[in-house]
């Protein structure tokens, strides 16, 4: 059974950092998209980036390039989002998702994804 657990979110000023962790279980890490969502209040959950962590192929949305990393660790099965340079349009339930990889890309769609995580919350105050 597939199990995505976020965690780390929280409140920061803006300009500050947060890292969020996905850990996943019950499938083969290495063979398996992962994404980064969020969802602000009122708004449709949005891209934020994939990765593939079979080959660490990665794709970040454009509001994001240049402040938020992707990385993986495969030994713990955790996929993290490292947000730099934190805007309060930031602010939004940011979950992990997963697909298995069977060729291809990595489609940074809600309806793309299979498993989803429930959620951390991220609030960035001006």
């Amino acid at each position: 059974q597939v199990q995505l657990v976020e965690s780390g979110g929280g409140s920061v000023q803006a300009g500050g950092s947060l890292r969020l962790s996905c850990a996943a279980s019950g499938y083969t890490f290495s063979r398996y998209c992962m994404g980064w969502f969020r969802q602000a209040p009122g708004k449709e959950r949005e891209g934020v980036a994939t990765i593939y962590t079979g080959l660490s192929s990665i794709e970040y949305a454009d509001s994001v390039k240049g402040r938020f990393t992707v990385s993986q660790d495969n030994a713990k099965n955790t996929v993290y989002l490292q947000m730099d340079s934190l805007k309060p349009e930031d602010t939004a339930m940011y979950y992990c998702a997963a697909r298995r990889f069977s060729g291809g890309v990595c489609v940074s769609d809600v309806r793309w994804f299979s498993y989803w995580g429930q959620g951390t919350q991220v609030t960035v105050s001006s």
